[in-house]
């Protein structure tokens, strides 16, 4: 046959009442630790989100030290102090 077909080509997503089948089947097989992983789940997001917000305070320190650490820019006068079409 030229055109082979994969038999994972008919499985779709599961529908509403697959997912309830399979959450139910996680209650059953991880019930009595559900707790504990939610837990550890919240402390990981929160660890996350202030490792996120120093490296954030880190990068705006940087770029602020950097811009205060630039010279202005110059005059224009200055540099060019005659413009044609300049009055006298």
């Amino acid at each position: 046959m030229i055109c082979e077909v994969s038999s994972l080509a008919f499985i779709s997503m599961p529908g509403g009442w697959e997912w309830l089948v399979i959450a139910l089947f996680g209650l059953l097989i991880f019930g009595k630790r559900l707790p504990e992983v939610g837990k550890s789940l919240g402390k990981s997001i929160v660890e996350f989100k202030k490792g996120l917000k120093g490296v954030e305070d880190q990068i705006n320190d940087a770029v602020e030290q950097d811009k205060s650490e630039m010279l202005p820019p110059p005059d224009a006068k200055a540099t060019n102090p005659k413009q044609p079409g300049d009055p006298v």
